[in-house]
């Protein structure tokens, strides 16, 4: 019978054997891609991720913004704050329910579509990554994602 490896004893991971490091700085470095290109539309990529989401043209409340954007209020609520400011969005209380916040694009809000439309794939370009293997890395990362938050559910 062996004796099972002791934390001592077991081969030490080095920053290149860590997933999470790689995933950690690529993030980090697409984020510095659009940075530029997003500069030239006045939003921050937190604002630019919120507005994604609104220009797909569902309704949203501060509530489901926050669960596919997968940020808390305390978050989330500043972001949408400074964007109403801008004029982008409109943030009022439901009248059916008057505990959510319903969002609405302006028509400034709208035009910004316009003027980020060539962004993802400029960004795309800057990838050097055909369509194809975007569509494979997304179902990688989209997968893990889902994983992680399983086992991060309590029983």
């Amino acid at each position: 019978m062996s004796d099972p490896q002791t934390p001592s004893t077991l081969p030490f991971a080095g920053l290149e054997d860590l997933l999470c490091f790689d995933v950690y700085a690529t993030s980090r470095l697409i984020t510095r891609a659009y940075q530029p290109l997003l500069e030239k539309v006045n939003l921050t990529y937190p604002q630019y991720l919120v507005m994604v989401l609104l220009w797909e043209g569902q309704e949203h409340t501060v509530k489901t913004l926050g669960q596919r954007l997968e940020l808390d209020s305390g978050t989330l609520s500043p972001l949408l704050k400074r964007l109403e400011q801008m004029g982008l969005i409109v943030r009022q209380r439901l009248k059916h329910d008057e505990r959510e916040v319903g969002i609405t694009l302006t028509d400034l809000g709208c035009q910004k579509q316009e003027e980020a439309r060539d962004i993802p794939e400029q960004v795309a370009c800057l990838m050097c990554l055909t369509p194809e293997q975007i569509q494979q890395l997304q179902e990688q990362l989209r997968t893990l994602r889902s994983v992680l938050k399983q086992a991060s559910q309590p029983e």
